[in-house]
């Protein structure tokens, strides 16, 4: 029995919300996220918050990252990558530090937990399952005894109709997270498949080690954020450490005011645990890129020549 899990966006006030999670909510949504590895969220975000993250996120969409355009990455067929969305609106770091998060948080984790990561991408309309079942892997499992924590936050910018988040519910911390092979897949608890459907504004918590998919056939583009906590003295895997991907936090000063102790600490203020001096990706740039750079000062040089004749011109002209 597949469970199709569609979140309304509640109408309710911003104090009418906060009383939701003041009186007795945090405790049942972590035994939730104990229970099932999953929790949906009440409505935390306004609906102002909401606009002003799907305009940053929007204007970034608009360019491939080049030279002085801020946008999107593209490093597979059918996701546009955003990095560091921290940087992009107020409401990105609200909702990473907002008081529901962060208690259901310290209930899960304890607190020692960072925020590691924050990224986001639109994945772009197709029938192929892309992206298959897996659990998160993001520590040096080798290195590791126990399982390690790692729960994420998600929030959906459009409305997801297809596509969803699957779950499958009770899968996580069983084993340490791995990628699901085609001839496992039969044996997947179908019965507790959760299908997150929703509005944009939807946001739910999942512990990162239990099975789950991007859904498809996506027959509509999604944006989609996600937020990383864990410990982040746990040693990485090495995969992650030579792509610098749990780097350093890079944020606006701008939405930084009012910060807590306990903000701080999320955030990883003065934690360079991760941090690579003079870091510098192993693999390095492809042809194209090195072609377009060439094109590049080629039209900067020739755009420099033009202003010069411009200059000429006009003298020249001044002299009769």
């Amino acid at each position: 029995m597949r469970n199709v899990k569609e979140i309304p966006v509640p109408s309710k006030s911003a104090p009418e919300r906060a009383s939701l999670w003041r009186h007795g909510e945090v405790d049942r949504l972590v035994t939730d996220l104990n229970r099932d590895g999953i929790v949906m969220l009440p409505d935390i975000l306004s609906a102002k918050q909401l606009r002003g993250m799907q305009q940053a996120f929007a204007a970034r969409l608009r360019h491939m990252r080049w030279n002085n355009f801020e946008g999107y990455s593209k490093t597979e067929p059918y996701r546009h990558m955003i990095e560091d969305v921290l940087m992009l609106d107020q409401g990105f770091v609200d909702l990473a530090l907002h008081p529901l998060v962060k208690r259901i948080l310290n209930s899960y984790m304890g607190t020692n937990y960072a925020l590691t990561e924050a990224k986001g991408w639109k994945s772009l309309p197709t029938k192929r399952d892309f992206h298959g079942w897996h659990g998160d892997s993001w520590y040096d499992q080798g290195a590791a005894i126990e399982i390690h924590k790692e729960v994420k936050l998600a929030l959906y910018l459009t409305d997801v109709r297809s596509g969803a988040f699957n779950f499958i519910k009770g899968s996580h911390q069983q084993r340490h997270p791995y990628d699901v092979k085609r001839a496992e897949v039969k044996n997947l608890p179908m019965s507790e498949l959760l299908e997150v459907k929703g509005k944009a504004g939807t946001v739910f918590m999942f512990d990162s080690s239990a099975i789950h998919r991007q859904g498809f056939p996506m027959l509509e583009q999604r944006q989609a954020v996600f937020y990383a906590y864990h410990d982040p003295s746990i040693p990485l895997r090495e995969e992650d450490v030579s792509y610098y991907r749990y780097h350093p936090l890079l944020l606006n000063a701008a939405f930084l005011g009012d910060l807590s102790e306990e903000d701080c600490r999320i955030l990883g203020f003065g934690n360079k645990t991760n941090f690579q001096p003079a870091f510098e990706r192993p693999d390095g740039p492809s042809l194209s890129y090195h072609a377009f750079c060439v094109s590049h000062d080629a039209r900067i040089r020739m755009l420099r020549v033009r202003d010069r004749a411009h200059a000429i011109i006009k003298r020249t002209w001044r002299m009769f």
